[in-house]
């Protein structure tokens, strides 16, 4: 589906046709909107696992690009498409929360590898930070994705059960190694090294990542 968009913009491009728009130019508008819809995609992406429908979520997403669009300034100290990223981002999460049914994507903080630039991957929140550029978040929403391939098949019951807990995967509520521990009749030491050897094993995985 990706393939059948038209490529972003390069800089230079995206400056003139914002200066374009400034002048009231709506086929600039447009473009804009247009050359970044692959941008909506790749976001749109990160929210299948919910249920809902590929194109309706680009259709949400898109509002959110319109929004982008119209609201963005130079003095924000972004590319348009940064900026744009997390208003799509917002649009999504706006939609789901007003649904009551907002599937949360993993959230780990440990560090699990490197990208090819030998960059620390960390499996992230799914709020875009103003900083992150368009590239590292589109990196960062494969690699979303790839775990969650992986990680029912890489981890045991158990260590799958205790990762789903102590981070909130799967729209369940975060819990504390003690309160894990409790619930699994163990100790909460023997919690700490599951969720270590647990977070190993994903480290490995992400080492042998294809591509």
């Amino acid at each position: 589906m990706l393939k059948t968009f038209l490529s972003p913009l390069t800089r230079e491009q995206e400056n003139e046709y914002l200066r374009q728009l400034k002048n009231g130019d709506l086929a600039a508008r447009n473009v804009l909107i247009e050359r970044n819809m692959r941008l909506v995609a790749h976001i749109a992406k990160k929210y299948q696992s919910a249920g809902e429908d590929m194109d309706d979520l680009i259709s949400i997403g898109t509002i959110g690009l319109i929004k982008a669009v119209k609201t963005y300034k130079e003095d924000y100290g972004s590319r348009l498409a940064t900026y744009a990223a997390r208003c799509i981002d917002n649009e999504l999460l706006m939609y789901f929360r007003g649904k009551k049914k907002l599937s949360k994507e993993v959230s780990l903080y440990e560090p699990i590898g490197t990208d090819k630039e030998g960059n620390q991957i960390q499996l992230m929140d799914v709020v875009v930070c103003e900083d992150v550029d368009i590239v590292e978040q589109m990196e960062q929403a494969q690699n979303m994705q790839y775990l969650n391939e992986i990680i029912s098949r890489v981890l045991t019951g158990r260590e799958l059960f205790i990762m789903i807990n102590r981070y909130g995967l799967y729209d369940k509520e975060m819990m504390t190694q003690r309160e894990i521990a409790r619930k699994l009749g163990i100790s909460r030491s023997y919690v700490s090294r599951i969720e270590k050897r647990a977070i190993e094993k994903l480290k490995h995985a992400f080492e042998e990542k294809p591509g």
